[in-house]
Formats: C-alpha cells, structure tokens, sequence
C-alpha cells in the first residue's frame, strides 16, 4: 500500500469510527459531522491511500481489504496519539484492574493499554477478560476497579455506554442462503445470541447450532473452517471472513463502562477510563 502524504489523525479517526459502526451515518452523528462532510473526509483519506477503504451498501459500510489493512494500524496511531498527550502531562501510579469482555480483549484495547502501561511504568494493569458472571465476581471482589462489557452483568448504573452494530463472519465455502443455517454461536450466559435469533426468524430464517463456544478463538477457528456463520463485532470479523449479502441484518449491542464505588478521582483509573473512552 503506497501513501503519497502522511496521514492525518483527524481523517484515520473518521475511518475507524465508521469501520466500527459499521455506517457512515452513525459515525457522522457520534463525531459531530455531518453525513456529506464525513463521506467527503473519507474520500480525502482514500485519494491519500489511493484505493477504497470501505465497502459502501444500503445497510451500512465494512472496511476493504485495504480497509482491513489499514485498520489496526489507525487504531494504534489514535490510541499512541492520546496517549502521548496524556504522557507529556503526568505519569500516574498505582494498580489498576480492568474488565474487559473477551469480544474487545481481541480489540485493538490490549495493544492500547500496553502502550499506557509502556508510557507509566509506575502504575501496575491488571486486564481480566471473563464471562459476564465471572466478571460480576471479579469487581464485587475489588479485584477489577473499571469495567466495559455489557453493563447487565454488573451492579449499578454505567457512567457511559455505546451501541456497537453486530456483523455475519462466513468462512469460505458456505452459503449464506443454506436453508437452515448453520450457526457458530457464543455459549450461554451470551445475552447477544436471543437477539441474533430472534433477528434470523424475524426474517423466516430457519437455523441450526453446529458449533458453540465461550472463546472468542474458538468461534473465529470454527468460522474460518467453514463451519457455519456467526454475529460478531466489526474489529473481531477476520479478513476473509465478513459477509456483505444474503443474511439478514443484525441489531446493534450496547456496551457500558462501569467503575468501582469509591474511584471517583483516583488519577490512574481516571486515566485507563479515558483510553477505553477514545477507543469506543
């Protein structure tokens, strides 16, 4: 991929949130655009790149291959540049756990506090990616101060929360028409697998489990086989693997931050609170 002028961070944050919202609309809405000034800033990314990012359809926008591509190094460039912002301010100190589902511990989030952690090597992270009942034991325990998962799963109201749309992944060889469908699903407590349901009958769809699991890993593996379809978010779509037709659409996931009695000011955890921030 040959780039004819740097990139600006302003126009790679444009592309990842739409890449992660899956529309151009919502992004626009989220970033405070809008919807013609985003597709025009996304066409200026594109002419520096000098091919497509996106695929653009009636239902929404999924990055290229160029797209995919460039994806997690966007994601590192806006996570490095907060960062170092926050770098040339403070350092900060202490212990700090932190809860993240497994869907964005396969985010660009781990790289992100990795980084953090680099540039405050006086302050100790602590990352659990659990289940949700296993997380909710996990933060009454004291033992995770900050937490981004879905919010049912822990006590009390979330400080803030956002809505992630679900993707199809479809390994190569399987018809996205076969009649039932196979399905590679999240093993239960998943509260996403009702809706995913709930979406494919809507839709007269009918549908069969053939794989399931509680890993990330496993249900990427059994999509990249063959095995049958699955809903995941957008950063966790292999290459290869994102369906552009033939299923019906998902709905959108809400996804919350909740923290600890008792952390309000605490400079550490304010700062892990703001690099999960700017990543969602």
């Amino acid at each position: 991929m040959a780039f004819d002028r740097d990139l600006e961070t302003s126009l790679l944050r444009m592309f990842v949130s739409c890449a992660r919202l899956g529309s151009i609309s919502r992004a626009a809405a989220a970033l405070g655009y809008s919807q013609p000034a985003l597709s025009q800033q996304l066409r200026k990314l594109e002419r520096s790149v000098g091919q497509p990012l996106l695929h653009r359809t009636a239902t929404g926008v999924s990055p290229t291959k160029a797209g995919e591509a460039l994806l997690p190094y966007a994601e590192r460039i806006l996570a490095l540049s907060a960062q170092a912002l926050t770098a040339t301010r403070r350092t900060v100190t202490g212990h700090c756990g932190v809860g993240l589902i497994e869907d964005l511990a396969a985010a660009p989030f781990p790289q992100a506090l990795a980084d953090f952690a680099r540039l405050n090597p006086e302050a100790t992270l602590e990352v659990v990616s659990a289940p949700g009942p296993y997380m909710r034991e996990a933060f009454s325990s004291g033992r995770i101060h900050i937490a981004l998962c879905d919010p049912s799963y822990l006590p009390g109201l979330p400080r803030w929360t956002i809505r992630l749309p679900l993707r199809w992944a479809v390994g190569p060889g399987l018809d996205p028409g076969a009649d039932p469908l196979p399905l590679v699903l999240f093993s239960l407590p998943c509260r996403w697998r009702t809706s995913v349901l709930d979406a494919l009958e809507a839709n007269g769809r009918t549908w069969r489990v053939v794989f399931e699991s509680t890993s990330l890993a496993a249900v990427q593996a059994a999509v990249r086989a063959g095995l049958g379809a699955a809903a995941l978010l957008p950063t966790c779509v292999e290459p290869g693997t994102a369906a552009y037709g033939g299923l019906p659409k998902l709905p959108d996931v809400e996804l919350g931050l909740i923290r600890r009695a008792g952390t309000e000011g605490d400079p550490l955890i304010d700062a892990v609170e703001d690099v999960l921030r700017r990543l969602t």
